[in-house]
């Protein structure tokens, strides 16, 4: 069984979608980030396991998730619908198996308009610094996945939209073994609190540039 953490703020549309997506092995924890559109009865009228998170951030309610999972590989991924999980498990079978310490799934649109320009460019200049200090990666993935004690060793800082790139850099540091694997990235449901707007994508930049000059 691997706990599926799903990060959540006003996500009810997408959520019967994402649970239904979910392969046999993986089990649904939703956290809840102080939704007003009903998302956390949405997911426990579907049998997720929901967590309610008060403090604010992404960040803050992926570590809340990682807290609560009870598995011994975890994988987090955004709760919107745009990754397809059908791989998951393909993609988690080198950490379960013991060869990987951390796999990520690269984004790869399937459509035109999933990933904005602008986004994509973001991601693309995070992803050069990432292999310019030895992890190789192309993507700064909402789908990672490891084993819940080794991320908690990490002892994570970031609570915000830095948290996914905290997670590669301080992995990088600490010698994990790293794969990348192509996922299929479509058009999400709603609009992203991140990429959905210049402004929601220059301020995690700026967030994720923190984390770069902490660690």
């Amino acid at each position: 069984m691997i706990d599926v953490i799903l990060p959540c703020l006003d996500e009810s549309a997408a959520i019967p979608r994402v649970l239904a997506g979910l392969p046999p092995g993986a089990r649904a924890l939703v956290v809840d980030n102080g939704s007003t559109d009903g998302s956390a009865l949405v997911a426990e009228q579907l049998g997720a396991s929901v967590i309610h998170c008060g403090a604010k951030g992404y960040g803050a309610a992926c570590h809340a998730g990682l807290l609560a999972a009870t598995s011994d590989v975890v994988a987090f991924c955004d709760c919107d619908d745009s990754i397809d999980l059908t791989g998951l498990m393909t993609l988690a079978a080198p950490v379960v198996a013991g060869r990987a310490d951390l796999a990520v799934g690269r984004r790869v649109p399937t459509t035109r308009g999933a990933w904005p320009s602008y986004a994509r460019l973001a991601n693309a200049a995070l992803a050069w610094r990432l292999r310019r200090i030895g992890l190789p990666v192309r993507d700064v993935s909402p789908l990672r996945i490891a084993r819940r004690a080794d991320l908690l060793a990490l002892d994570q800082q970031d609570r915000r939209s830095g948290y996914p790139l905290e997670t590669l850099v301080l992995a990088g540091r600490a010698g994990w073994r790293v794969v990348e694997r192509d996922i299929a990235y479509r058009p999400r449901i709603g609009t992203s609190k991140v990429t959905g707007t210049v402004r929601g994508t220059a301020q995690a930049m700026r967030d994720m540039s923190g984390v770069l000059g902490r660690c």
